[in-house]
């Protein structure tokens, strides 16, 4: 097990590194495929409910990922709010306006809170990652926030990672706590996983 966590702690430094070393026009560039490739899911279109997330720093997706999720259709987006022992309450989006800076440098909402079961009335969960592999296994960035989250969505949830092309992996070293996710998304392609 010690070496599956230290496999993990290279394997995110070295993602985390070269996402630094990514140029904006890059981040700005890969935020619009992602968008509009995670807007074309299938999944996405048929859902009246997405959890997900706000980009922060070098994290795929872009700022106005929520708004991008909410704007033209009935859908409600939830956003996590993170919590002292770092496991994920949600709260519904309600436009640009309603997410305040928080601690960590995220942005949060600032609406009522769901509890960590709210993500259960996900139909489609989006979650932030370093990696994902063939088999689906996501690399996070180690908090397991969104690890809890991923377990707490029902079955019929499509569960879906935003990545840039370069983090779809062959193998990432995985802990039997993590759960893999059904779809990445990358500015170039989307893969699908079978559980």
């Amino acid at each position: 097990m010690k070496d599956i966590l230290n496999d993990k702690a290279t394997l995110r430094s070295q993602l985390m590194n070269s996402r630094s070393h990514a140029g904006s026009d890059r981040r700005v560039a890969a935020s619009r495929a992602l968008r509009d490739a995670l807007l074309a899911l299938p999944e996405v279109a048929a859902a009246g409910t997405v959890a997900a997330y706000v980009p922060v720093g070098s994290e795929p997706g872009g700022r106005d990922l929520a708004e991008d999720l909410a704007a033209g259709s009935s859908r409600r987006v939830l956003l996590p709010v993170l919590l002292a022992d770092n496991d994920l309450d949600w709260a519904l989006y309600e436009g640009p306006a309603s997410l305040v800076p928080a601690g960590r440098g995220l942005r949060e909402p600032i609406g009522p809170r769901l509890g960590p079961e709210g993500v259960r009335a996900a139909d489609v969960l989006v979650v932030p990652g370093l990696a994902v592999d063939r088999r689906g296994m996501r690399l996070g960035r180690g908090g397991g926030s969104y690890d809890r989250a991923l377990a707490r969505v029902p079955e019929t949830a499509v569960t879906v990672v935003l990545l840039y092309d370069d983090e779809v992996l062959d193998r990432v070293p995985a802990e039997p706590h993590d759960v893999p996710v059904d779809i990445a998304v990358t500015p170039a392609a989307v893969y699908r996983f079978t559980r």
